[in-house]
């Protein structure tokens, strides 16, 4: 995946140390520096340990089990005939309304309804040829941005709008055309030496062997240590934290969507909220926890998750983020240099499954 420092998810989060695997030199791959976007969200730079990873292997990260290789901040929606179509913009939506938050029950009856609804879809694997498409708007201080990320089922390429350079001279690079990447199969290589990372057709696939229930699914998810372990977090934090990643994923077979749905019901204060609209004005369904205090990840406030109210595909997230600390012995800047800092505030626009790199659905 791929994103530079002027975008908002990394602007958002300042200084927070990256966890994903970065590409050698020859093999700069435009699809590196998202993942690195995600995993400071996810971590706050609290991860523990180390990890190899395939593409650089003598670069020592924070540990990170299961990475996507593939398609930027991601989430949930079975494919049906191998294409996915994006939904329509709020223009031809029927008007939110009033916004309301629900109670616990009336949440949680909301929320096996959204599951009793995905886990009828069908499914349809990608072919190793075909690309996963995904458009995103990412807001920050600088005004919304809004990206295109392809990636190769096999993992073998990427590609992105606008362009990321490769290293070397740039007088001649030019960000609105697509810059394609490939590179070899590293699929095998990946299982056989132990390697955490995981093509988009590996990770679908260790996802299709999760069981249905919600409880013997956030546990084995938890095994995997799929987003590492942070000191401090209470279960429930970590639930939600897990969750969120998952639903990043452009595909997720129907039970495992069923399943975060129940499992996202028996998290302690997740309410269901009504009414509302995702980032980019489209009427929507929220799902909520709120931090009074930072929580262990660094996220404090208001947490949302949005969905369509009607197919409960994932539509997009905002987050509050606590205070930045700032390591022993470094200083803060200057309080006139500072700005709110706005979280992560990020829409899904549109997704599907394509047959070439800069085609869409």
């Amino acid at each position: 995946m791929n994103d530079l420092s002027e975008f908002p998810e990394v602007s958002a989060l300042r200084e927070m140390r990256s966890d994903v695997p970065l590409p050698t030199s020859e093999h700069l791959a435009p699809q590196r520096e998202l993942l690195a976007a995600v995993f400071r969200e996810e971590t706050g730079g609290a991860g523990n340990g180390t990890m190899r990873t395939s593409l650089s292997p003598s670069l020592s990260l924070p540990r990170r089990r299961l990475v996507l290789v593939g398609a930027a901040a991601v989430a949930g929606l079975a494919v049906t005939g191998g294409v996915v179509a994006s939904l329509p913009g709020s223009s031809t939506r029927t008007a939110s309304p009033a916004r309301q938050l629900l109670s616990a029950q009336a949440s949680a009856d909301t929320l096996e309804l959204a599951a009793a609804t995905v886990e009828k879809l069908g499914a349809t694997e990608p072919g190793p040829k075909q690309w996963v498409y995904e458009k995103s708007t990412s807001f920050g201080s600088g005004g919304p941005q809004t990206s295109e990320q392809w990636t190769r089922w096999d993992g073998t390429g990427s590609a992105r709008l606008p362009g990321l350079p490769y290293e070397g001279d740039l007088d001649d690079f030019d960000p609105n055309k697509l810059q394609v990447w490939y590179g070899p199969n590293q699929e095998e290589k990946w299982k056989e030496e132990g390697y955490d990372d995981r093509s988009q057709r590996q990770f679908y696939r260790f996802l299709a062997t999760l069981p249905s229930d919600p409880d013997r699914m956030m546990k084995r998810i938890r095994q995997e240590h799929a987003i590492g372990d942070i000191p401090g977090e209470t279960p429930a934090e970590r639930d939600w934290r897990e969750i969120d990643v998952l639903y990043r994923s452009v595909l997720i077979p129907p039970k495992v969507q069923a399943g975060l749905f129940r499992a996202l019901a028996k998290i302690p204060g997740a309410r269901v909220e009504k009414g509302v609209e995702d980032p980019v004005g489209r009427p929507s369904m929220g799902v909520t926890v709120t931090y009074t205090k930072p929580s262990a990840s660094g996220w404090m406030g208001k947490q949302e998750i949005f969905f369509d109210p009607e197919t409960y595909a994932y539509l997009g997230e905002v987050k509050g983020l606590g205070p930045v600390k700032f390591p022993e012995g470094m200083s803060p800047p200057p309080m006139e240099s500072q700005e709110p800092d706005p979280g992560i505030i990020m829409a899904r626009d549109a997704w599907g499954v394509v047959d070439k790199p800069g085609a869409r659905p």
